[in-house]
């Protein structure tokens, strides 16, 4: 347990965020000096995982600190009710913390508060910004869609942009909270969720710079062949032509460079206010972007470009715990809530799924540590998009609920899922062992995947209460 006082606790969240983007994992392409100052006083994660990768199943399990099968959103349902009993900010509220969200939530309906005592949402950004510039739908006038593959400067200024602005109403909530009770504080960044329209600046800086193309598995080719060209703005799978994958990709890591110049805006006003050196901070997203690799685009996948997702703790400086130091340990977005739980001395409600990462930060990994971490999701953009996934420190195991298709990956030998070994001779024991380990884990599914002997292929749905009785 923390000493007393209590932490502050803030949890910065980001949407599409892949988990290879943080410049202290080597990626030439990433500029994160901010996260990495972050990274280096804590514990980065680098088996860090969205238990369902796309907007709503991955908050859910967030602010609820269960997995897809226990929140029942196993897949993406919009306007859907958000009837949770002991969620995060709940919780907290209830233990004296005050509890403030600014940015991104997916709650339904819109204003649902979910125990957050105030409540600021991208549509009030939408609103400010329609009244400054006098133009409807100010935010959007660039024309790119928010699901689209294509990238472009921004044609606001940057101290008119959402992140900007949302860092500044941050800021504010702080100078004029109740200072005689800790603080909970979510700031939800919607970036870098497409539309990839960065500031001017960084998007001529990365539009200069050689970027690394996408990567794509011989398993994949169908992705390309397969699509209509030229392809629809939102197509969720085609091929690209170079020019085209590097602007998409200039956009992408630019808006990552951007969105950690307002995060380290953020961590210096708490630094000036006195307030760094007694906040527990967790940085991470709600999932991952294909970014056209495997000829894909967006979320939904088991793949780790979509799946995979950044993952830094950095406890107070008045903690002891590990610092500068990466885990391989197999975490995920329902190890959030337990986790800030007992930082703050909170008991972990029993319908909690996940498991506290304090030991992780102790050199304890007992305390949570998992031979494997499950995630899935149901079908989104096709029928060959659901999955069920079983992923270890070495290998993936990746199973379609519908079609029955299976494959396997080598994690050491393959970090981004190129070569499918489920049809290699030399690997059916492997295959074989992961299917029976993956019967085990779905047999007391209600969607009647698994018996305990046989894995069962069937169409099912996103949200269980939408499920025919």
């Amino acid at each position: 347990m923390p000493s007393s006082p209590r932490p502050n606790l803030l949890l910065i969240l980001t949407d599409h965020w892949r988990g290879d983007c943080l410049g202290r994992l080597g990626n030439p392409a990433v500029e994160t000096p901010h996260l990495d100052s972050l990274s280096a006083a804590g514990v980065t994660f680098t088996n860090a995982f969205s238990p369902c990768p796309s907007c709503i199943p991955a908050r859910r399990s967030i602010m609820t600190g269960m997995t897809p099968d226990g929140h029942e959103m196993v897949g993406y349902q919009d306007h859907r009710p958000w009837n949770y009993t002991r969620p995060l900010a709940g919780e907290l509220a209830r233990a004296g913390y005050q509890t403030i969200n600014v940015g991104k939530t997916h709650f339904h309906p819109k204003r649902l508060h979910l125990g957050f005592e105030e409540l600021i949402i991208p549509v009030d950004y939408d609103e400010w910004i329609d009244r400054t510039t006098g133009v409807p739908r100010a935010r959007m006038a660039h024309g790119v869609h928010a699901n689209s593959w294509m990238a472009r400067p921004n044609h606001l200024p940057e101290i008119q942009m959402e992140e900007t602005w949302l860092t500044s109403q941050a800021i504010e909530r702080l100078e004029k909270r109740d200072p005689t009770r800790p603080f909970f504080l979510c700031l939800s960044f919607n970036g870098p969720h497409p539309p990839w329209c960065p500031p001017q600046h960084y998007f001529d800086k990365f539009m200069r710079k050689t970027l690394p193309g996408p990567v794509a598995g011989e398993w994949a080719a169908h992705h390309a062949n397969d699509t209509q060209y030229p392809m629809n703005i939102n197509a969720w799978r085609g091929q690209l032509s170079d020019e085209e994958n590097h602007v998409a990709r200039a956009g992408f890591f630019a808006y990552l460079a951007y969105i950690d110049a307002q995060i380290g805006r953020f961590m210096e006003f708490l630094s000036r206010a006195g307030l760094l050196q007694d906040t527990y901070t967790l940085f991470t997203s709600d999932h991952g972007e294909m970014l056209g690799d495997h000829h894909l685009w967006r979320k939904t996948y088991p793949y780790d470009a979509s799946a995979r997702i950044p993952f830094i703790v950095n406890p107070p400086a008045n903690h002891e715990c590990l610092r500068n130091h990466q885990s391989n340990g197999l975490v995920g977005l329902e190890d959030i809530m337990p986790t800030l739980l007992e930082a703050a001395g909170v008991p972990i409600p029993e319908t909690v799924n996940g498991l506290s990462l304090a030991g992780y930060l102790n050199e304890k990994p007992s305390n949570a540590s998992r031979l494997y971490y499950h995630h899935e999701h149901s079908p989104c953009y096709d029928k060959e998009c659901a999955y069920q996934c079983l992923v270890s420190q070495d290998w993936k195991y990746v199973w379609n609920p519908i079609t029955g298709a299976e494959q396997l990956f080598d994690r050491t030998q393959d970090p981004y899922d190129c070569h499918d070994l489920a049809s290699r001779d030399d690997h059916q024991d492997t295959l074989k062992t992961w299917r029976e380990q993956m019967v085990a884990h779905l047999k007391n599914r209600p969607e009647g995947f698994s018996d305990g002997k046989t894995l069962f292929p069937q169409a099912y749905t996103a949200y269980r209460a939408d499920a025919p009785s």
